[in-house]
Formats: structure tokens, sequence, C-alpha cells
């Protein structure tokens, strides 16, 4: 048989050129050019098989790390981070969220990384030099996860007599402000909720003793000249104090002219609340809180996070 065509084998580039065969020859050519093909099929689904596995096995890899590095973000964000920003970033008293907010959320992690290292000059955000570089990308990393981590909470009670409550019978007003009203000499209740449970809201209302945290206990400042002030420090450094007395008006200090600073072991909240105020009532301003904070989170009252040009 003449074969007058060129073909190529399994591209092989075995080219078969004109010339006789016999038939016997021709049979055998076929089975050979059939046998190439079957092998380098073979073959080419066992290399994409084994690069699916290692493939997979390198995702599986980095996942892990990723796990790894997430938790040990965790462990240094809880140890250095929340007790400004609260154990879920999203604010305190100290500072505001970090795991939230339109500004927040469009710095890169490089600039995050800077922020954590050498803080914010003129803010209360310190540097963290102490810190390896692992150690910061670690919290860069779990901050990217605390993005994810709010939950549905069932009210427990109703927020709108709480709300009533707030403003009228508990006083909490007079001191406490939420939802931009209310008082100024106590803290700003508007996202407390976000970073304390339920139980915990509840044991601060009946428990109010600040257990050692000083800005959050009354203060009697005493001068050289016998005068006295009673309020809460809002700052105090080496050489200044600021007290805030209990109708609003600051107090600057110089260091040098202060005789004494008394702390009183009570809070300035009313410590009776437990008795004052049902079962019910506590569950009503405990909602209440909750929703104040969930309509305050759209917007980040105090951002320290500078934008870099």
């Amino acid at each position: 048989m003449k074969i007058v065509h060129e073909t190529a084998a399994a591209k092989g580039q075995v080219i078969l050129r004109s010339s006789y065969f016999s038939w016997p020859a021709m049979i055998g050519l076929i089975a050979f050019v059939s046998i190439t093909g079957i092998v380098g099929e073979t073959l080419a689904v066992d290399a994409s098989v084994t690069a699916a596995f290692a493939q997979d096995a390198q995702e599986q890899g980095r996942s892990a790390a990723a796990r790894s590095e997430s938790r040990n973000g965790d462990k240094i964000f809880a140890a250095s981070c929340a007790g400004c920003h609260g154990l879920d970033g999203r604010g305190g008293e100290r500072a505001p969220s970090i795991a939230e907010g339109p500004r927040v959320q469009r710095l890169s992690d490089d600039q995050i990384f800077r922020i954590v290292e050498n803080g914010i000059p003129g803010t209360g955000m310190p540097p963290f030099h102490s810190l390896e570089d692992s150690d910061i990308r670690a919290v860069v990393g779990y901050l990217r996860t605390l993005r994810g981590t709010k939950k549905t909470i069932t009210l427990p009670g109703d927020p709108n007599r709480g709300k009533i409550l707030f403003f009228g019978k508990a006083e909490c007003s007079h001191c406490h402000m939420a939802a931009g009203e209310g008082g100024f000499i106590a803290s700003d209740l508007s996202g407390y909720a976000r970073t304390h449970s339920i139980d915990e809201t509840r044991s601060a209302i009946t428990d109010p003793n600040p257990n050692g945290d000083r800005l959050a206990q009354a203060a009697t400042v005493t001068t050289r000249d016998g005068k006295t002030r009673v309020g809460r420090i809002r700052n105090e450094d080496n050489f200044s104090l600021q007290l805030q007395s209990l109708d609003g008006a600051f107090h600057f200090f110089a260091k040098a002219d202060i005789k004494d600073v008394k702390y009183n072991s009570r809070s300035l909240m009313p410590s009776n609340y437990g008795s004052t105020l049902n079962a019910d009532e506590l569950n009503d301003l405990i909602s209440y809180l909750i929703t104040a904070a969930n309509s305050s989170e759209s917007g980040t009252p105090r951002e320290v996070l500078e934008e870099e040009e």
C-alpha cells in the first residue's frame, strides 16, 4: 500500500513519508501509533492528577499556616491591643473600632503594619517596636478575620421600653450618652454593646464597681492651697492632670500644684440597680443598648487611624 501524505503520531513528530508498505507492516504501524497515543494520554492524566494533588497540598499548607498565624495574632491582639480596642476590635472607651468603618477598611495591610509598628503621633496609639515583624503581620491577619465575626443577637427585652428607662426612671442619661443624647460625665454607651456580651452588660449595670480602673472612678484632687475638686480624671501625664467635675467643667492642674489625689473605690454609677430595676426592666435596658450600638455601627465617632497620602 502506498502512503502519499504526511502524518504525526501523538504529537511525537513521527513522520510517514511516501513509500510502499505491506498490509502486515501497515497493521503493525497502526498498532504502534495507537499504543503510543494511549500511553501519552495516560501519562498526561497522571501528570494532571499529580499536579492537582500538589496544588491541593499547597492550599492545605497555606490554610494551616494562615490558621496558625491567626491563632498567634489572636493572642498578641488580646495582650497588646484589646485593652483599648476591645477583644473584637470594635472599640471601647479608650479607642475606636479597628475592625470596621470605611476608613479602616480602605487601609492596606502594609499601612496597618506601619501604624502598629510606629503608632500615630499626637494620638493615644503608641508604637509597638517590641513586636517582631512576624507578630505584627499576625495581628494584621487577625484584624482581617474580625470583619466577619458579627453575630445576630436575640434581644432579651423591649428596646423601646429600655429607651424610656434610660432617659427616665433609671436616670442613665444624667451621666451617660447613647445614640447622641444624654450626659457626658460618664462614658458614651452608644457602642458599648458591640464589645460586651449581654451578661457583661447586665453585670456592669448591677455591679458597676470599676475593679481597679481609675478612669472609671471618682477622684478628689486637693491642691496645695487647700482647694478640692471632685470628678473624673480624663488625662494625666508626668507634669499635669485634667479633671472633669460633675457639672461637666474641665479643670487643669500642674502636678507641682497638687497636694493629693484620692480615688474613690466605688464607681460614680449607682450600685442598686439590681434592686431598683426588676429582671424585665434590666432586659429592656440591655436591649436598648444593643439597638443603640447597632444603629451607631455605620459611623466611627472617634477615628484615630489616619489615611496615608
